[in-house]
């Protein structure tokens, strides 16, 4: 072979090197833009919360309804941080009870009495207020005619310790008390805080100012109170309240309230409660007994 020949085919043979190392590179070219084509297919498919829509209008809508810089929607997360966190709500819980005592023949007796108590317990405060009335006579003479209203406000300090402010007023036709309004702070403490179980003691100053007998008067007072309740369960219940208010200047002048009862479930929110009360004041009107002492019984309705 001649040296022109095998010119000729060395280079044919570069050529052809060359070509097929060419049409290697632009495969691999053709087979990156398939990979990049199927990728960018993926993506769109993830957006799955576009509605269904036909095959040819899908890939729109997803562009539509969800572009690439839209911030992620936190609606799905309110009902998780809801079942979280709920709303803790804490109700007043009410009561009115209403007693009748009726007596006829030999005597001739007629005794009213009614009540209403209403508290409210959150972590932080306590709420606690009643009212009451009595109105009795026997035989056309009054026996029992008064009035009672008396409010509360716990701020706790710790899970027991608290801090209060009391207010209560008296009116008492047959004591002889035109008015009596006692006002003043405290401190208490629960020695026992438990669901089926309290017991709590306290004591404050006062200041007391009253109309009785043919005179009226003002002065401070201190102030030492206990307080229980036990609940058998959720049907019936146990309680008794002591408090002791002597005058600070003058000790033989003070006032002791002592109050015990019982309260049971009837039928749905009907109870039946019966209950003493005894108030002793050792200075009393002129010509007036120094202890009143009531027993009630009385059908109640809880709301």
């Amino acid at each position: 072979m001649s040296a022109k020949k095998i010119i000729i085919a060395s280079a044919g043979v570069l050529a052809a090197i060359t070509g097929v190392s060419s049409a290697q590179t632009n495969f691999i070219t053709v087979t990156n833009y398939v990979t990049v084509t199927i990728t960018n297919v993926v993506v769109v498919t993830n957006t799955v919360a576009a509605p269904m829509l036909p095959p040819s209008a899908a890939p729109q809508a997803a562009t539509a309804t969800a572009p690439a810089h839209s911030p992620p929607t936190t609606s799905t997360n309110a009902p998780a941080a809801a079942l979280a966190h709920p709303e803790v709500k804490y109700p007043w819980n009410n009561s009115v009870s209403a007693g009748l005592t009726l007596a006829r023949g030999n005597t001739d007796t007629t005794l009213i009495s009614a009540d209403y108590t209403a508290s409210k317990k959150t972590p932080d405060n306590e709420y606690l207020g009643s009212a009451s009335m009595a109105y009795g006579e026997q035989n056309s003479k009054q026996t029992a005619d008064n009035y009672k209203g008396v409010f509360q406000w716990n701020q706790m300090i710790t899970d027991r310790f608290y801090s209060y402010a009391r207010i209560e007023g008296l009116h008492d036709y047959i004591a002889d008390v035109d008015y009596r309004f006692q006002l003043g702070p405290g401190l208490g403490y629960y020695l026992v805080k438990q669901s089926n179980l309290s017991f709590a003691v306290g004591g404050g100053v006062n200041y007391e100012i009253q109309s009785q007998g043919d005179g009226s008067d003002s002065f401070a007072t201190l102030r030492f109170a206990d307080k229980l309740e036990y609940k058998f369960n959720n049907f019936a219940r146990l309680w008794q309240n002591f408090e002791l208010l002597p005058q600070v200047d003058r000790w033989d002048n003070y006032l002791a309230n002592f109050e015990i009862g019982a309260e049971t479930t009837l039928v749905g929110s009907f109870t039946l409660k019966t209950y003493l009360d005894d108030n002793y004041n050792n200075q009393p009107a002129a010509e007036h007994k120094k202890n009143d002492v009531k027993l009630v019984t009385a059908v109640g309705y809880k709301f």
